[in-house]
C-alpha cells in the first residue's frame, strides 16, 4: 500500500517520514492529509497526477482504518467475553468436575477417572508413564463398548508423587480419550486470552477440556 500511497510524488526524500510520523500518530485521516498535501506540491505542474488516483488511494484509507477498527472491537468483545466466562465458572470454584486430559498429577491420593469404548475389547489397561519413561499398567480386564470407569491409587501401585502421562490402551488398537474427577480450584484469564481452569489432579485445563460438573465438594 506504501507504494500505490507515493504515486505522483517525484522522489521526494520526507515521503516515508510522513508515512511513518502519521502512522505512528494512529490516525488513517490524518496520514492521508499529509500525503495529500505531499503530493499536490511534489507533483509536476507540467504533468499533474490524476484526481482518480486520490480517490482510489482515500477508498484503501477508509478500508483499511475500518478493518483496524473491526479488529479492535473484535478484540475487545473477545476480552469482554473472558471475563464474563472467568466470572461464571469463578461461581463454580469448590465444584467437583470432569475433565478430558493426557496428564495426571499424583500426590498420594486416589483419582478416580473413566473413558468410553466405541466398540468391546479383549484387554482393556490404563497406562501411566513418569518423567523417567517407565510406563505403569493398570489392567481393567475385558470391557464391552460404553463407559468405564477407573481408579488410580498412587499408595497400591507405588508410584511417586508428580506429574504422569495417561492413556487407555486396548487390544483393539483404539485409544479412547481419557476423563479424571477433579475439584475445581481457580479460574484465570490467560495472558493471550480464553479461561484457564486449575484442576486438582489434572492441573491447569482449557475450558473446552470440562465435560461436566458435578456439584459442590462434599
Amino acid at each position: 500500500m506504501e507504494t500505490t500511497l507515493q504515486t505522483g510524488l517525484q522522489g521526494q526524500g520526507t515521503t516515508t517520514q510522513t508515512i511513518a510520523s502519521a502512522i505512528d500518530s494512529g490516525s488513517m485521516t490524518d496520514m492521508f492529509t499529509k500525503l495529500l498535501v505531499a503530493q499536490v506540491r511534489n507533483q509536476d505542474p507540467l504533468s499533474p497526477s490524476d484526481p482518480s488516483q486520490f480517490v482510489s488511494q482515500l477508498t484503501q484509507l477508509s478500508q483499511v482504518e475500518a478493518m483496524q477498527k473491526m479488529a479492535s472491537q473484535s478484540a475487545a468483545s473477545t476480552a469482554a467475553l473472558d471475563n464474563l466466562t472467568v466470572l461464571a465458572l469463578g461461581a463454580r470454584v469448590g465444584s467437583n468436575v470432569t475433565a478430558t486430559t493426557k496428564t495426571v498429577e499424583l500426590n498420594g491420593t486416589p483419582v478416580h477417572g473413566g473413558f468410553t469404548l466405541d466398540g468391546a475389547a479383549a484387554k482393556v489397561e490404563v497406562v501411566l508413564t513418569g518423567a523417567d519413561g517407565v510406563p505403569h499398567v493398570v489392567p481393567l480386564g475385558s470391557h464391552g463398548s460404553g463407559d468405564v470407569a477407573f481408579d488410580i491409587d498412587p499408595a497400591k501401585l507405588g508410584l511417586k508423587d508428580g506429574s504422569y502421562n495417561i492413556a487407555v490402551r486396548t487390544d483393539t488398537g483404539k485409544t479412547p480419550a481419557v476423563e479424571l474427577n477433579g475439584v475445581l480450584q481457580s479460574v484465570r484469564v490467560a495472558a493471550g486470552g480464553g479461561a484457564v481452569l486449575s484442576v486438582s489432579g489434572i492441573g491447569n485445563v482449557d475450558v473446552s477440556a470440562i465435560t461436566g460438573f458435578s456439584g459442590p465438594q462434599a
